[in-house]
């Protein structure tokens, strides 16, 4: 079966990954791992590297690693990479274990936010590591990127660094640290590499490594998508959109005259519609600019008399406080009644408020927040720049998504998908004392798809791998199941996922390629499903029918977290998977029933759980299953009430849940959520002095109140929340009746907790419930004799 050919704006917007020449040193071949020491090296024949690896993660060559699809891709054009992952980061020295490289560093924290991973959303320190061998926590520095870059430095002054991963997305701009409680610096000031690589970076490495490799110096590599440099001015030829203050009228725009088409409306302005004129050309959707706001329905072709790098003559306002000025000074004003148009995009920065600015003023922070949001389509994203004292960082559009052909390249490539040999236990296999967590999570899964167009303001999945959906062929994803059949050692014949970021967005898109890439919107599905968007899982079902008659296989579970709102619109989909693929639980993440917070969430109401349950349990009886919703909810997010925790305690007793894991909002760097929690402000709206202010969850207190809500059973939290209610008025809910929350009497407790993180509990024997009447959330188990979890092995 063939590949769908690309349609999408996108799938010509960029060079193939494929289609460079590739290095002299193609010709040692692929090596069975990317080599750790100088032994390795010998043995593949090589006296140096072209590329160093820098990782905090153990080196798993598998493709859900960052570290081994850049490392194979980079090997698949020609170049010898080797890996220094979680080395000794106190001195410089761990840093020259395979030499000086010819090229450049290449240094990530790792798959997670090295802060992430060490913290929990309390900020106590974590007792473990999935990404390490054995579990083992405090293998890699806070703030790792940093850190590692600044070794790199020491090590080889003169190789130039270039800075990616996870961590280096969240941290492009300056940026509230949750840790420190304070606005940190952009990463690239404080790592001192010299490119910062955002998204998913396959695309820009593969042209920075050829371009290095041509001589390139690195200081003029500047032109490249999803990337950033420091620099001392902007050049000339650019325009620059000042969006550094707030609170001043903006761009005056004509009203609409309804009756007139949309070709009316651009003539009458002096422009054409792009879409109705069937140009290819992708211009500037008018709008606010640099704080975004409410943009016109139209696309308009740029003035054809200006060049690429020629200044606008006399270019207006952008709104929300934002002013254009050219770079050039001598540009000639507009001639009378000429209409003012909106400067090229291509050749426009948008100034945001300085790092000094949003430090010290909470509403440019969340200012600059909304500004950087509005910029995240390739397909009409502009440049962004925040001076940081005297040295302004850059920001370059978006990386433009991988094409099909693309991905199944990255996907295809000659990955042994277990670790490394030097984990290997006593037996010379990876599933003892020296057994990494996360690579036993994923060993059996296949990642069909990146991206999410959900925009949920807590994730950070948007941040970092974008809106714009990247799926796989049908083919490759198949040839991917039968290789890990055929050659991963220890598999059974059960596929543990099939998935990606979310379950159910595999080939998901805009309907026409035009509007997605003029599109400013932050979710294609809040506060409703776009009409723009197609909704059919018809292709995510012939996978799933394909895969699962494959010899060998015997079941094929989904265990990415799925769209319901989206599976709603297919029942047929919501069938296949119900009947085929759920392993008695399925994970939905409705993330709180009521409209206050879900509003700060971008989360759809609780009526699409509703309406997604009935299909469930309907498909699952017609099957003859007992299967169960197993639903996430956050605790203590921006724009959540007491009220609002007590209502959803109130629907998990309604619904039979009893929550054995709390999910507590955690600030990440660069989520909207974040800029809301340091904030006070909703950078989803217009943000200005007098703007909407959210109810912001802070200190112990209240935020151990928020999840004491949500463990409304557990009897160590009966004291606070009795206080609570007859705080709130409500102590009409302290009692034994079915309608009440939590009782008046006080059982002797010892203050115990059982988790489903055997690491996180203390010893407790609950009273034994109806068997199998409660339902457990987070653990992904059937209901246990206790309702609670198994108490901890004798060691």
């Amino acid at each position: 079966m063939n590949a769908p050919v690309d349609v999408s704006f996108f799938a010509r917007a960029a060079r193939p990954i494929t289609s460079y020449r590739k290095y002299w040193a193609a010709r040692f071949g692929a090596a069975p791992f990317l080599p750790m020491s100088r032994a390795e090296m010998d043995k593949l024949g090589w006296d140096s590297c072209d590329i160093v690896i820098v990782t905090g993660d153990a080196y798993v060559d598998h493709p859900s690693f960052g570290m081994a699809v850049i490392g194979r891709v980079l090997e698949a054009q020609g170049f010898r990479v080797g890996i220094i992952a979680q080395p000794d980061w106190q001195s410089a020295e761990p840093f020259k274990a395979l030499g000086k490289p010819n090229l450049f560093f290449g240094v990530t924290a790792g798959n997670m936010d090295s802060m992430i991973n060490r913290y929990t959303a309390d900020r106590k320190i974590r007792s473990d590591d999935a990404y390490t061998p054995g579990d083992v926590a405090g293998q890699r520095p806070d703030r790792a990127g940093i850190v590692y870059s600044q070794r790199c430095r020491e090590a080889y002054k003169d190789v130039p660094i270039v800075l990616g991963g996870i961590e280096g997305s969240l941290r492009r701009i300056a940026h509230y640290d949750y840790w420190s409680d304070k606005v940190r610096r952009s990463i690239l000031v404080d790592s001192k590499c010299d490119l910062l690589l955002y998204g998913n970076a396959e695309r820009a490495i593969v042209d920075i490594a050829h371009r290095l490799a041509a001589r390139e110096p690195v200081e003029r590599i500047t032109d490249i998508r999803g990337t950033a440099f420091i620099q001392r001015q902007s050049p000339e030829g650019w325009f620059e959109i000042d969006s550094t203050t707030v609170d001043q009228p903006g761009r005056v725009e004509d009203h609409v005259n309804p009756y007139q088409t949309t070709s009316e409306q651009a003539a009458g302005q002096g422009t054409t519609c792009a879409k109705e004129d069937g140009s290819s050309s992708l211009p500037p959707p008018p709008g606010e600019g640099g704080g975004g706001g409410n943009e016109r329905p139209l696309i308009f072709m740029p003035n054809p008399n200006l060049t690429a790098g020629s200044p606008h003559p006399n270019p207006p306002p952008a709104g929300e406080g934002a002013t254009v000025k050219s770079v050039q000074t001598d540009a000639a004003p507009a001639a009378e009644g000429e209409r003012k148009r909106p400067p090229p995009r291509d050749r426009t920065v948008i100034r945001m408020p300085s790092y000094e600015q949003v430090k010290a003023d909470p509403v440019l922070y969340a200012h600059a927040n909304r500004v950087l949001h509005l910029e995240t389509n390739p397909g009409n994203a502009r440049a962004l720049v925040q001076a940081h004292g005297d040295r302004d960082v850059w920001l370059n559009p978006p990386p433009i998504p991988l094409t099909t052909a693309e991905m199944d390249h990255v996907f295809g490539l000659p990955y042994a998908r277990s670790p490394h040999p030097r984990y290997a236990d006593e037996q010379g296999g990876h599933y003892g004392a020296t057994k990494i967590p996360a690579w036993e999570m994923i060993r059996f899964s296949v990642n069909i798809m990146r991206g999410c167009f959900g925009g949920c303001t807590f994730c950070s999945i948007t941040e970092h791998e974008g809106r714009i959906i990247q799926s796989r062929s049908e083919d490759s994803v198949i040839r991917e199941i039968e290789e890990m059949r055929d050659k991963v050692a220890g598999f059974t014949g059960v596929v543990s996922d099939l998935g990606g970021p979310t379950a159910n967005m595999y080939r998901l898109g805009c309907r026409s390629p035009e509007i997605e890439a003029a599109c400013r919107k932050p979710s294609c599905v809040y506060p409703g499903i776009c009409q723009n968007l197609k909704t059919d899982h018809g292709p995510l079902i012939r996978i799933y029918r394909r895969a699962r008659q494959l010899k060998g296989i015997k079941k094929i579970l989904i265990g990415s977290g799925l769209r319901y709102d989206l599976a709603v619109q297919s029942p047929e989909y919501v069938k296949e998977l119900v009947q085929h693929h759920v392993g008695g639980y399925l994970k939905i993440a409705p993330e709180h029933t009521e409209q206050g917070p879900l509003s700060k969430m971008m989360k759809p109401g609780i009526g699409n759980y509703d309406r997604f349950k009935v299909l469930f349990d309907k498909y699952s009886a017609e099957a003859g299953k007992k299967q169960y919703l197993v639903p996430y909810f956050i605790a203590a997010h921006p724009g959540t009430t007491d009220g609002d925790m007590m209502n959803l305690a109130l629907w998990l007793k309604k619904n039979g849940f009893r929550a054995d894991q709390v999910q507590a909002f955690y600030p990440s760097p660069m989520a909207s959520a974040t800029a809301m929690y340091h904030t006070g402000k909703n950078p989803l709206r217009k943000v200005g002095r007098e703007s909407e202010g959210v109810d912001i969850v802070r200190g112990e207190r209240r935020r151990r109140l928020h999840k004491a809500f949500l463990r409304y059973h557990d009897a160590n939290n009966w004291p606070l929340l009795r206080e609570a209610l007859k705080a709130m008025g409500r102590a009409d809910l302290i009692g034994s009746g079915k309608h009440q929350l939590v009782p008046a009497f006080q059982p002797v407790t010892g203050g115990c907790y059982e988790s489903a993180r055997r690491k996180n509990s203390t010893p407790a024997k609950p009273a034994t419930p109806a068997k199998g009447r409660l339902l457990t959330q987070h653990t992904g188990l059937p209901p246990r004799p206790t309702g609670a979890a198994k108490p901890p092995r004798a060691r």
